[in-house]
């Protein structure tokens, strides 16, 4: 039986152009699902294991909607045979039920680790090259450095407690226990 799995990674993401090449490759059971490929945590990918018989062959769009790293594709590659199941990718054209295309499998595979690699790389230089211009990630502070200052000020005088200032000024206590954490570290 061929047995499909579709995923994409946020939720306005739409697994349709997936689900429509897998039908068309013969799919009878197609799993989907919106996940992270870096995470494990992929309920409809374990189901799909779950239900694997011996002479399955489990049916992907591309290769990255199976695994982003090389090591969990092995991972999974593993478990697939262990059920006497094989793998295809419909973009790739690789055919885990032949000697040459297992041998393909780990060859794109470790191509797909290279360029998330580099793509990693390329985004750490940017934000390294960012932060020499100055500029730093994340959001923007909730609290302004007044609003900062009177906070501290209403704590270290004993008017207010942490909680009551977090109320107060609409912020969570964590950010308070932040906010006095690095007033200690600079004085």
């Amino acid at each position: 039986m061929l047995i499909g799995y579709a995923r994409v990674s946020t939720q306005d993401q739409d697994t349709a152009a997936q689900i429509s090449a897998l039908k068309s490759a013969g799919c009878e059971i197609i799993f989907q699902e919106k996940v992270s490929g870096g995470r494990w945590e992929r309920p409809e990918l374990h189901r799909l294991l779950g239900q694997l018989r011996k002479g399955d062959v489990v049916v992907v769009w591309k290769l990255d909607r199976l695994s982003r790293s090389l090591k969990d594709l092995l991972s999974l590659m593993e478990k697939i045979q262990h059920f006497g199941a094989g793998f295809k990718s419909l973009t790739e054209a690789i055919d885990t039920t032949s000697p040459a295309g297992r041998m393909m499998m780990q060859i794109v595979g470790s191509f797909a680790e290279f360029e998330r690699a580099m793509l990693r790389e390329r985004t750490c230089n940017g934000l390294n090259a960012a932060r020499k211009e100055g500029r730093i990630g994340g959001r923007r502070h909730k609290l302004k450095e007044h609003q900062q200052q009177e906070i501290i000020q209403l704590i270290i005088s004993g008017k207010k407690t942490a909680a009551d200032v977090a109320r107060l000024f609409d912020v969570h206590p964590s950010t308070i226990s932040r906010l006095l954490r690095r007033e200690q570290h600079q004085t």
